[in-house]
């Protein structure tokens, strides 16, 4: 049996009036028999109460619907009981009638008035009920025959007159749609407009010329001043060899740049056309103004003695400050027109002098020599080498006491635009190398927070500095690209440019220089089966490693595993012995023989370390490796570990080397740690040199050939195979002395037989000149191509009569071939870093990791 909820409405409003009117005749005069018929339905409804009343545990719900379907005899039938604690409680709630069955049960007052009695002393508790009432409402008059309206009391006729129409009693197709009204709600205070949202920029800035007004004029004076105009300048007295057409405008920048406000600047002009021989017209433009401090990469530093005394027949006194024989104070090297050293010789005498050193157990500070000189102007060739401003070496070089500043290099950016901060750091050029207070007053050429929370000079927060260069001029860039506010900074960059750097390339001043054309070409060959088994090994397990770094998210985590991986793949492209027979492999007596005579192997490439430098956590490595590990790494700096116990990495990477003894170096060769008998079998890449050497052999002339690789192992193994051959050689390593490497080079230069030029990349591939050789062989490709360039541009220079033919090998099925393809988008890129600076050149990526991976 289905049990109905009763719900009692008493929500009306006391206004509300209905239709029914008391004593209405209408009603008076209906049928007898259907009021026989609601006699007999009240009298039943009376009989069903009155049994439910005695009855305290049985309760009974039914609809006046039901009761023509249920059979008279299921009504007696007493209901289902059930448990005793909630009987109790429903027994006190009698039944509430449909509204239809007050209807007929007017004659039935008695009962009526009892149940309405029984219902207001009654309280429910709708927990332990069944029934929940939702809504309660008191009928309103005239609603029902229980409550009819009086047409007698003229109160209750006024009531009804005043009370609105009920939508119940109109036809459906005459309601109105609209709503009845409602209160008027308080309305609300209008909303404070919000204030437009200032980029940080905008404050920055507005926050800086309010306390540094001079700063407002800075561009707009930049734009309005006029650059140097091309003019040749006549040709110096004293200085013996002929300057071209584009080197005498050369000569007149030089001079006029370092008599403006900026005293000095950077001779930008590309690889090979003589930024040397212009700085030495420099010298010889007033012999009078000296001494002049030039420092040089290690290669170079012999060169640039030779030059300098063979152009001025020996009219400038040129002193070398490098090695155990260096002079030992300042006033030594005061009596030099020109002083030659190195940046690792600068870089470790300022360490000396501002950090000491270790001695008999105590801490010795010595003064710089260097730094105790005033010098009229200093050089820094190569000056690449000082774009990372933290590194000691930038160090170094900005204390210098100097009146001029010249910064020499062909690729002055070479990886991003912010590179170029350390060279205008180094020229002081003022205020775009100082840090300003955007609460006060206060710049200064340092920063300078000593204890690391306030300013030295004004005690505010580093947060409230910000430095002229990296505000106005770098960051906006990074951020927006070459549009809106970048394109703006971009603009100040080239404007800033255009008044501080010379720089001219080879195809604008082709008429003037008259060098011959450079040919570049890219051979392809394929691993033999023994090779490609072997490499196929490799490559299968270093992939399986890689792609579970992917799926466990731990990518640059294992960065350093990462680069050994690709660094095996690509020795092994080279040839499979450089893998197989390494230093640290299962060779241990070899191992060991080396370990004992001195030579140092570096922990990156297991290979005879070239420029070793240390580590603070005492691991070694060649000077070339580690700095491809370490700008090629994608990630925060403060994530980059130590490839050997993954602590974090801190080395500087222009530090001196560490000296090692000739006779170490030669037990240290790779053909020492193999048997080469009739077992011994070449590699591909190997065997496809000397293919391309017969090819150049003549009976008519020699032609000379320099081959560059990465590895010195590698060079090794082609120096034996061409001996054997019958081609002699010389070869260049980082091992060797300033003195052994210009014997080495003016060997190869002025002796004909020689026909090959081994050079490790590592430590020749700037700074050399080389135009005795016409052909270059690059036997492994490098991530950055910029490093290619200045390798190929060792030949191609002023001097070069014949045509220059570059060759890259390439094996086509290894890893290779996907760092020739990763070359050529950095290549796009450093072609369009004038432009826009994307990304850094040497950064490898995620997405260009798992492309060397894919096969």
């Amino acid at each position: 049996m289905t049990r109905s909820k009763a719900v009692v409405d008493t929500s009306s409003s006391e206004s509300e009036a209905g239709g029914f009117i008391k004593d209405d005749p209408d009603l008076r005069k209906a049928p007898k028999k259907s009021r026989a018929n609601g006699t007999k339905k009240a009298a039943a409804s009376k009989r069903t109460r009155s049994s439910k009343r005695e009855s305290k545990a049985n309760v009974s719900y039914i609809e006046s619907s039901d009761e023509d379907v249920i059979p008279e005899d299921d009504a007696t039938e007493p209901p289902l009981k059930r448990s005793k604690t909630k009987a109790k409680t429903r027994a006190k709630a009698p039944k509430i009638e449909s509204e239809d069955e007050y209807k007929e049960d007017d004659d039935d007052d008695e009962d009526d008035a009892d149940f309405v009695d029984a219902l207001e002393g009654f309280e429910r508790d709708p927990e332990d009920d069944d029934v929940v009432i939702i809504r309660a409402s008191r009928s309103r008059e005239g609603s029902s025959f229980v409550n009819p309206v009086s047409l007698t009391d003229e109160s209750d006729l006024e009531d009804v007159l005043k009370a609105p129409d009920d939508e119940d009693d109109v036809p459906l197709a005459q309601r109105s749609d609209t709503q009845p009204a409602k209160k008027p709600r308080k309305k609300r205070a209008p909303a404070k407009p919000k204030k437009p949202k200032v980029p940080y920029f905008t404050r920055a800035t507005a926050k800086l010329y309010e306390h540094h007004p001079d700063l407002k004029d800075v561009f707009p004076h930049l734009e309005l001043t006029e650059q140097i105009k091309p003019e040749r300048a006549p040709q110096p007295e004293g200085l013996a060899v002929r300057l071209l057409p584009f080197q005498q405008e050369g000569l007149n920048w030089l001079v006029k740049q370092e008599n403006s406000v900026y005293g000095g600047g950077i001779l930008a002009d590309e690889m090979g056309m003589g930024k040397t021989i212009q700085t030495i017209a420099l010298f010889m433009d007033d012999p009078t103004k000296k001494p002049n401090l030039v420092v040089a990469p290690t290669v170079a530093l012999m060169q640039w003695k030779s030059e300098i005394e063979t152009h001025t027949n020996n009219k400038l006194k040129v002193g070398v400050f490098h090695g155990a024989n260096r002079a030992k104070s300042s006033e030594d090297l005061s009596e030099f027109d020109v002083v030659l050293t190195t940046y690792s010789v600068l870089e470790s005498s300022f360490r000396r002098e501002r950090y000491g050193f270790t001695r008999k157990n105590k801490k010795v500070k010595e003064k710089s020599a260097l730094h105790g000189v005033h010098f009229y102007r200093v050089i820094l060739d190569e000056a690449h080498n000082v774009k990372d401003r933290q590194s000691g070496t930038a160090k170094a070089a900005n204390e210098l006491n100097t009146e001029k500043r010249w910064c020499l290099s062909g690729t002055p950016l070479q990886n991003r635009i912010g590179e170029m901060y350390s060279l205008i750091r180094f020229m002081k050029l003022y205020p775009f190398c100082q840090y300003f207070c955007t609460k006060c007053p206060c710049r200064s050429n340092e920063w300078k927070f000593s204890d690391g929370r306030r300013c030295d000079y004004c005690d505010h927060a580093p947060m409230l500095h910000t430095n002229f260069f990296n505000h106005f001029m770098l960051k906006n860039i990074q951020k927006h690209g070459i549009e809106g506010e970048g394109a703006t900074s971009f603009k100040h960059i080239r404007m800033l440019l255009k008044h501080i750097m010379l720089r001219r390339t080879k195809v604008e001043r082709a008429d003037d220089l008259g060098l011959p054309p450079r040919i570049v070409e890219i051979r392809r060959d394929v691993f033999n089966e023994q090779e490609k088994d072997l490499y196929s090994s490799l490559y299968g397990d270093s992939r399986r490693r890689f792609n579970d770094y992917v799926a466990e998210g731990v990518v640059l985590n294992n960065y350093a595993n990462i680069f050994t991986l690709i660094t095996r793949m690509r020795q092994l492209a080279d040839h499979p012995d450089l893998v197989l027979r390494r230093l640290g492999s299962n060779s241990v007596e070899a191992s060991t023989e080396l370990l004992t005579s001195g030579t140092i192997v570096c922990q990156l490439c297991d290979d005879e370390a070239e420029e070793a430098l240390e580590s603070k956590c005492h691991h070694r490595f060649c000077r070339m490796c580690i700095r491809e590990y370490t700008e090629s790494f994608n990630g925060r700096e403060d994530q980059l570990k130590c490839p050997v116990c993954h602590i974090a990495l801190s080395i500087d990477l222009e530090g001196p080397a560490i000296e090692m003894s000739e006779q170490a170096a030669s037990k240290g060769s790779i053909v020492n740690r193999i048997k080469m008998d009739g077992d011994w079998r070449s590699s591909t890449k190997i065997e496809a040199l000397v293919e391309e050497l017969y090819k150049l052999r003549s009976d008519r002339q020699t032609i000379k050939s320099i081959v560059f690789s990465q590895f010195t192992s590698m060079l090794d193994l082609v120096e034996w195979r061409l001996k054997r051959a019958g081609f002699e050689t010389v070869k260049l390593q980082g091992s060797m002395s300033p003195i052994q490497r210009e014997s080495t080079i003016n060997h190869f230069m002025q002796t004909p037989s020689v026909e090959v030029f081994l050079v490790s990349l590592k430590a020749g591939g700037v700074a050399l000149n080389l135009c005795e050789a016409s052909q270059v062989f690059i036997l492994d490709p490098w991530w950055n191509p910029s490093v290619e360039w200045q390798s190929g541009d060792r030949v191609h220079r002023i001097g070069q009569h014949r045509p220059v033919k570059i060759t890259r090998f390439c094996i086509e099925d290894s890893i290779e071939s996907r760092i020739i393809e990763l070359q050529e988008k950095k290549a796009n890129m450093i072609n369009a870093t004038i432009n826009h600076d994307d990304a850094a050149v040497n950064k490898l990526t995620p997405g260009d990791l798992q492309f060397l991976f894919t096969s």
